[in-house]
């Protein structure tokens, strides 16, 4: 790569992190209240070069086998500290043997300046690309956030190589760099898989297709984002029943240190000979690992559940004018939340691409019926009672979150979402009562 280029490559990475940032507060929007952790179809270059060997270089320019053929890596990056570095990262690293020079090939990169960046992210046309950067340059940046970074070398035949190093550099050039982005299908260690199986001749597909430890795309975006809290809950409530698929390690290598295991697990040859040679520690760790499995909230969450609905019966109970008020006021947050919640929802199903976010049961929890509730909790307030209408409103919620609970004997209806139904299904029956109670009763002021 031409020193200008890799000056505008390092340029493109620095404004990529802020974009990461609105990115993931993007996510937060479109996941119903979140996300990560949409599925559009990975959108490959319009002209791919033939599989059957190298793409042509430039005119000009020397093949990479000129000094001998050039030594390939895989560079997998641990979790960062911040939220939109949780996943981790990878590369291909290119180490030319003539002039030792050492290129990092980084699937990774988006352009934030790009016309319709959240919006394109919102109706799931990410567009991300391929660039090179220096190895050292990524490596200090790396080691100054803390993180992890190990190279595994791999032994590839010299053609093998060369038509690797080839393909990179025809995917590098900006009229083939960009490529449709889908944070499980088409991401920056999918792409890095992909290229390292063309060149190995489907090895790496043949290995790890059908193999599994019944992993699945939720689990592993959850598990990942569990110190964020927040952004977890809002990524789990945006996901549909598309995320609860059990994937094996091919479709697990979205996540870059799966792949970083399948390369070690990968033989090749007519001896089978391990793929990777050696494994290197570039950079030690200095960030907390992100736990083996997601936390369980089954358990938490029901209990969360069943103490707020007896405690807003026990509100719905009272006659003095501050407990309906402050009854009310929840209730008006809550059907809120739960209203615009729904919408969103509604609008990732049928209005996006994010396949992973489609048909998403917890329509049937966040009801965009609840936003038809806030007239009526504000009537409360005011010491109204509330119109039987109201109240079959209310009663439909609660019949849509009863629904929601015995689907789940059901194999229609796989999405992994019973710690928000025994959440929620106590809430929306505590409300129901508490509308069909005021009704009967004229409320003291």
């Amino acid at each position: 790569m031409r020193p200008e280029h890799r000056q505008a490559a390092t340029a493109q990475r620095r404004a990529s992190r802020f974009g990461h940032v609105l990115r993931r507060l993007a996510l937060l929007a479109c996941a119903g209240v979140s996300a990560a952790v949409g599925h559009a179809a990975a959108e490959p270059p319009a002209a791919e070069p033939p599989a059957a060997g190298p793409a042509p270089l430039p005119a000009g320019e020397a093949t990479p086998a000129t000094a001998g053929h050039p030594a390939i890596s895989l560079l997998t990056v641990g979790p960062g500290d911040i939220y939109f570095e949780r996943f981790g990262h990878n590369a291909i690293v290119v180490r030319d043997p003539a002039s030792g020079e050492a290129l990092a090939y980084n699937y990774g990169m988006f352009d934030f300046s790009e016309a319709h960046f959240l919006a394109n992210f919102v109706r799931g046309h990410m567009t991300y690309q391929l660039a090179a950067n220096a190895l050292d340059a990524d490596l200090a940046q790396y080691r100054a956030e803390g993180r992890s970074v190990e190279e595994q070398v791999l032994d590839l035949a010299p053609a093998q190589a060369q038509r690797l190093v080839a393909f990179l550099e025809w995917n590098a050039l900006p009229e083939n760099a960009r490529y449709r982005y889908d944070y499980f299908s088409a991401n920056c260690s999918t792409r890095v898989r992909d290229a390292l199986d063309r060149a190995l001749g489907g090895a790496l597909l043949a290995q790890s297709e059908g193999r599994s430890r019944g992993y699945t795309d939720r689990l592993d975006a959850l598990r990942l984002m569990a110190p964020e809290p927040a952004l977890m809950l809002l990524i789990d409530l945006g996901l549909g029943p598309y995320a609860d698929r059990r994937i094996d390690f091919w479709d697990e290598s979205f996540v870059p240190e799966t792949l970083a295991a399948v390369v070690a697990r990968a033989r090749i040859g007519a001896d089978a000979q391990p793929l990777v040679t050696t494994t290197r520690e570039l950079a030690a760790n200095h960030v907390a690992v992100p736990p083996a499995l997601p936390p369980d909230l089954r358990w938490p969450f029901l209990g969360l559940g069943i103490g707020l609905g007896l405690g807003l019966h026990w509100f719905a109970r009272r006659q003095a004018c501050a407990a309906r008020i402050g009854l009310a006021t929840f209730a008006v947050v809550f059907e809120s939340l739960c209203g615009l919640g729904g919408i969103a929802l509604l609008y990732l199903w049928l209005g996006s691409d994010h396949v992973a976010a489609w048909r998403n049961e917890n329509l049937l929890l966040l009801s965009p019926l609840c936003l038809l509730l806030v007239p009526g909790w504000i009537g409360h307030a005011r010491g109204r009672r509330a119109r039987g209408g109201t109240r079959t409103l209310a009663w439909l919620v609660v019949a849509g979150a009863l629904f929601a609970l015995a689907s789940k004997i059901l194999p229609w209806f796989p999405q992994a979402n019973l710690h928000w139904i025994v959440l929620l299904l106590p809430i929306h029956l505590a409300l129901a009562l508490a509308l069909g109670g005021a009704a009967g009763r004229t409320p003291r002021q």
